[in-house]
């Protein structure tokens, strides 16, 4: 957790969407261990002390008012992890803000991540007034261009960072999509 920051809940009708603490760290790992949650994700994964490094320090690193991790559960099952969701400065500097997600495999396909991430847009242009923000997608990831695409996010174009190839999805404020 970010020292002095707190996040609000972004909590739906099925989720509970708090933020990210420490308390989610082993949760965090353990989904990150899965290699098809991972498959499109450049990361420490492999290594257990620089994977635990890199995300406890995701957790409590300070970012801009507003802006952070959130974990999700659900309702139902509220003591089970199911993933987290994100609104980060790209790259840890921004000037862009970007959105992500990543979810246990056992939540994938029950539109989880598009639900806590549309609570995520919605704060981020009705609570902190960004004007814009940015997913990006590695090329072969469909389900999280799927994602991008019922946030009414639309393709910008294609980067290329450390020698992956992304599509870089972008939503403006005016193009948020309600319900």
């Amino acid at each position: 957790m970010s020292p002095g920051s707190v996040l609000p809940p972004l909590d739906t009708p099925r989720l509970l969407i708090r933020q990210r603490t420490l308390a989610d760290l082993e949760d965090c790992i353990a989904m990150d261990r899965d290699p098809e949650v991972t498959r499109y994700i450049k990361g420490p994964w492999n290594d257990p002390v620089e994977h635990r490094r890199f995300v406890e320090f995701r957790i409590t690193r300070p970012y801009p008012p507003g802006l952070g991790y959130w974990s999700i559960r659900e309702r139902c099952a509220p003591e089970k992890f199911v993933g987290w969701v994100l609104l980060i400065p790209d790259h840890g500097v921004g000037p862009e803000v970007e959105i992500g997600w990543r979810l246990v495999r056992e939540a994938w396909g029950r539109g989880i991540a598009s639900e806590a991430a549309g609570g995520v847009v919605a704060h981020a242009f009705g609570t902190i007034g960004l004007p814009r923000v940015i997913a990006d997608i590695a090329s072969g990831n469909v389900a999280s261009k799927r994602v991008a695409v019922k946030l009414g996010m639309r393709w910008v174009e294609q980067v290329e960072e450390e020698g992956a190839r992304y599509e870089r999805y972008r939503v403006e404020r005016e193009g948020l999509r309600v319900g």
